[in-house]
């Protein structure tokens, strides 16, 4: 490990999407930046997907992090809500790939063990932990747990250093295609001809 490692961590989303940078050194941990990407004035579905990918490229390239670490979509009732939240979370990892950032995927219930001991934690809960853990100012904690949901994804990466239990990484995009040759076969087959090589 160098003598800071900047971590990224975002909650995806197609309505709101959380973000939070944290910066390590040695073993002291502090908040670099949170906020959120307001999407509601967007109508248009690709349009809030072109505004997720640019925010994110832009957060890596004014902090130049180490790693991104992404909040895995949950699985719901709801199929199209779920394909929606999946493309906000592949925009955001393009983003990263698109940078060649290494990215870790943590299922929601991971992040919250891994914060507060508690897989079944409030989002409030989350936000309490992360106040203390960081020595965060309450005045400068926003409403939206967002925010909070995206820095825990962060915090929760920090945690798994020199230890990983992550749900999923990937270092490019090679290695991406690597771990899902399933779902990269079965979707060339369905959309395009037999490739002749490699783009």
């Amino acid at each position: 490990m160098s003598d800071e490692t900047i971590i990224l961590g975002i909650d995806p989303g197609t309505t709101i999407m959380g973000y939070g940078l944290i910066s390590v050194k040695g073993n002291k941990v502090s908040l670099i930046a949170m906020g959120v990407v307001d999407l509601k004035k967007y109508k248009d579905h690709y349009q809030k997907l072109q505004r997720i990918f640019s925010r994110t490229l832009s957060l890596i390239d004014e902090f130049k992090p180490e790693a991104l670490a992404i909040e895995a979509p949950f699985f719901g009732k709801n199929v199209q809500s779920m394909l929606k939240l999946g493309r906000a979370q592949g925009v955001a990892m393009s983003a990263a790939l698109y940078r060649n950032l290494p990215i870790t995927e943590y299922a929601p219930l991971k992040i919250k063990m891994a914060i507060t001991g508690n897989g079944a934690a409030s989002k409030e809960q989350v936000a309490d932990m992360l106040r203390r853990f960081l020595s965060i100012p309450a005045d400068q904690m926003l409403p939206q747990m967002d925010a909070t949901d995206g820095l825990a994804a962060a915090y929760c990466h920090y945690l798994q250093l020199g230890r990983p239990t992550s749900d999923a990484s990937y270092r490019g995009w090679k290695d991406f295609v690597a771990k899902n040759q399933t779902r990269v076969r079965s979707h060339s087959k369905k959309n395009s001809p037999p490739s002749t090589g490699e783009e």
